[in-house]
């Protein structure tokens, strides 16, 4: 039954933070104001914004003046509520959270927060190819923080976060600036702050891996040429996840292939 609990939190957390990306994006204040449709401006009640369910009631349209919304709502809400409830179930495997202790219970927080953060970038990146400092630097102290107090040992989060940054930094000045930006030298520090050492290995590898394979089908399908951008930071985002839940897993079976 928490299962069921989480997945519908993370619903709610996922519509937030549709929200918060739309309203970044606007520069608008993301905790006052009332919602309203983008469209006719007509405002959007308690029974508009029942997450996930809303959209396919209303079959993704405004009730009000009946234009299409973006399907990123949905999508975001079910993302947000399967993340939530796999990081509970990878922390509680037996769902109970009785048997958790304060150390458990602060690090499904902490892993709730860090993948809300994650997600923006995710989904902002990709939407306008841009990696928000505002985003970057709350999480970052965020990680650091909790890392510190779950047991980290401060030198490999301090190694991790020069690996990280450090690899982003070095093909920025070797490319001055052509090839990646800002934003993912400080997602690379917020990899290392969040991973430790070694797994920003492990996340950049992922990355990496997964940003090749889908640059080469997108070229293969004519979506993106060769000087066209790809953004790098929702593979970043992606693969840091995963690596948070499954990262000793991937390098066991890497291994395994080997050996």
């Amino acid at each position: 039954m928490i299962v069921v609990f989480v997945f519908i939190l993370g619903l709610f957390i996922g519509s937030f933070l549709n929200v918060v990306i739309l309203r970044l994006h606007r520069q608008e204040s993301f905790v006052k104001g009332a919602s309203k449709c983008l469209f006719c401006g007509h405002r959007l009640y308690p029974k508009d914004l029942v997450p996930f369910f809303s959209y396919f009631y209303l079959k993704g349209r405004c009730r009000y003046c009946r234009q299409k919304f973006s399907s990123q709502y949905p999508l975001m809400e079910l993302a947000t509520a399967i993340i939530f409830s796999l990081i509970f179930l990878n922390i509680a495997p037996n769902g109970d959270i009785a048997l958790l202790g304060l150390k458990e219970i602060a690090q499904i927080f902490d892993w709730w927060a860090l993948a809300g953060f994650l997600l923006i970038i995710f989904v902002y990146d990709l939407k306008y190819y841009l990696i928000l400092d505002n985003v970057i630097w709350p999480a970052l102290v965020l990680a650091i923080v909790v890392n510190l107090f779950l047991g980290f040992i401060w030198l490999d989060l301090l190694l991790a976060m020069l690996i990280g940054g450090g690899f982003f930094l070095a093909q920025f000045v070797i490319s001055k600036g052509r090839w990646i930006g800002g934003g993912d030298i400080r997602l690379g520090l917020l990899m290392g702050a969040i991973l430790g050492y070694p797994h920003i290995l492990t996340a950049l590898f992922i990355a990496y891996v997964l940003g090749s394979l889908l640059s080469l089908w997108l070229l293969l399908v004519s979506k993106k040429g060769w000087k066209d951008k790809v953004p790098f930071g929702t593979f970043l985002s992606l693969a840091t996840w995963l690596t948070m839940l499954y990262g000793q897993e991937l390098v066991n079976w890497y291994w395994s292939l080997f050996l």
